[in-house]
């Protein structure tokens, strides 16, 4: 009996030794009574309104909330359940990541919050995404797959308005508040139009690129950025917002802006869960998206699901995979960022598409991920190792808009072909349409059925090639 009630001692002491608790002793006099406030960060995915981190109220009017004992650092923020509602200063300006690192033994920390964004009246914040070539296209943009609204903002190259007949890549990104403007932001911002500004500027980007960036859902963050539940977190709506991304947006990005539609001009990117559902996405839309930014991936959301669906479904190996986070991030980030780049490579992928970088003082936040960008960027734009045999030639198609198409399909020709063959095929590989064009025209496809047709085209000599056309 008296080595049982020493081991239950220990038991008691071991478990008081793995607990920090995180208390907050002043809110402001406004906070409403019945508020429940929330902490943020690192730990879980950036949610502002986990239920699991929801803070106790205590009868002294103080707020707490105790979080198990674990290695390295974390960053957070306390809320009101959204990033529109976040901690502010004194001034109502952004208030910097508050950080931890944790020890051996138990802890408490206090903390005091001096204004909540959405009820200290003006903000000091300045506006950084006021440049001519960044702009919210949409403030309520349909999703229909969702049944909810986004915000979507959109970046055009320099010189987008200046030449006219010129057609773009294009980039699309998740949690697009941190992508161009530190004032929505909830904890910095990429400054992406900057970055790629600068790089057509000093002649490093000959092409640009048109960025499409995605506000998050705040509450519905973690849920639309992964296709499989996790018990504690949430999840399972990534299948439907990928969809929404290649069914509903893109379409209306090709109509409305000069793209670039086949899958080498499209690339899609974004850090923690934003990292997550990219590669989901490029895997589950293998003849859409060619480039794929991993930053700082939150692969242990749905560690077990997610390389299973990479093993039953292979990447197009002509695809590029851009993976970069810090090393000490968790003690998972590492290793699961390595062990999907071997999954990939084991897929088919070969070691020319994949950039595998670890960084010895990266964190799991917007100023790392800015840094990164660029080279990024940079190193995804150069085309992809084609993995087919043969000689290699000229593309000749670069695109076709719009696409889901109703009646006129535009073809975007390599300058200088003068005649193109082109056919369409169903699933069944039935020859539907065969048609000599030129450059200038259109073909016609008011007679198809709806469905999913391939589009071959071939000019002279060039090798035959293909791209998914969806006919509405």
């Amino acid at each position: 009996m008296r080595y049982f009630f020493a081991f239950w001692v220990l038991l008691v002491a071991g478990a008081a030794q793995a607990q920090v608790t995180f208390k907050l002793t002043s809110v402001p006099a406004n906070t409403p009574a019945n508020a429940t406030l929330y902490m943020a960060g690192s730990f879980n995915s950036w949610n502002p309104g986990s239920a699991a981190h929801a803070l106790t109220k205590n009868a002294d009017g103080s707020y707490q909330i105790t979080l198990p004992q674990t290695t390295g650092t974390i960053e957070y923020k306390f809320t009101r359940g959204a990033w529109s509602s976040v901690e502010t200063n004194a001034t109502n300006g952004a208030v910097p990541n508050r950080s931890y690192t944790f020890s051996s033994g138990p802890a408490t920390l206090t903390h005091t919050v001096l204004n909540w964004e959405d009820l200290a009246g003006g903000s000091s914040c300045t506006s950084s995404a006021l440049a001519p070539n960044v702009r919210v296209m949409a403030t309520a943009f349909q999703i229909p797959q969702l049944g909810r609204t986004r915000r979507v903002w959109l970046y055009l190259p320099n010189d987008y308005a200046s030449n006219p007949t010129k057609r773009y890549p294009v980039l699309y990104m998740h949690d697009g508040q941190n992508v161009f403007d530190n004032c929505t932001s909830f904890s910095g911002e990429w400054g992406v139009d900057e970055t790629l500004s600068q790089l057509q500027q000093q002649g490093l980007d000959a092409t640009g690129s048109i960025v499409v960036a995605v506000d998050n859902d705040g509450g519905q963050r973690l849920n639309e950025y992964s296709p499989w539940n996790n018990p504690q977190y949430g999840g399972g709506q990534g299948d439907q917002y990928v969809d929404f991304l290649v069914q509903t947006l893109k379409p209306y990005i090709d109509s409305n802006y000069r793209t670039l539609t086949g899958r080498e001009y499209t690339s899609i990117a974004g850090s923690s869960m934003g990292g997550l559902i990219s590669v989901y996405a490029a895997l589950k839309y293998p003849a859409v998206y060619s480039k794929v930014g991993v930053f700082s991936p939150a692969f242990w959301f749905a560690e077990q699901p997610l390389f299973q669906y990479v093993q039953q479904h292979p990447a197009n190996p002509d695809t590029r995979f851009y993976f970069v986070s810090g090393t000490q991030e968790s003690q998972t980030m590492v290793p699961l960022m390595q062990q999907m780049r071997d999954a990939l490579q084991s897929g088919g992928v070969p070691a020319a598409n994949l950039s595998y970088n670890t960084r010895a003082d990266g964190q799991h936040a917007e100023w790392f991920w800015k840094r990164e960008f660029s080279a990024a960027y940079q190193w995804l734009m150069v085309p992809a190792t084609v993995t087919a045999g043969g000689r290699q030639h000229p593309k000749i198609l670069l695109g076709a808009y719009p696409n889901p198409v109703k009646d006129w399909l535009r073809l975007s020709i390599l300058p200088g072909v003068e005649l193109v063959g082109v056919e369409m095929r169903d699933l069944n590989g039935r020859l539907v349409l065969r048609q000599k064009l030129r450059p200038v025209d259109s073909l016609n496809l008011g007679r198809l059925a709806k469905g999913v047709y391939t589009l071959r085209v071939k000019a002279g000599r060039h090798n035959l090639e293909e791209m998914k056309i969806i006919k509405e």
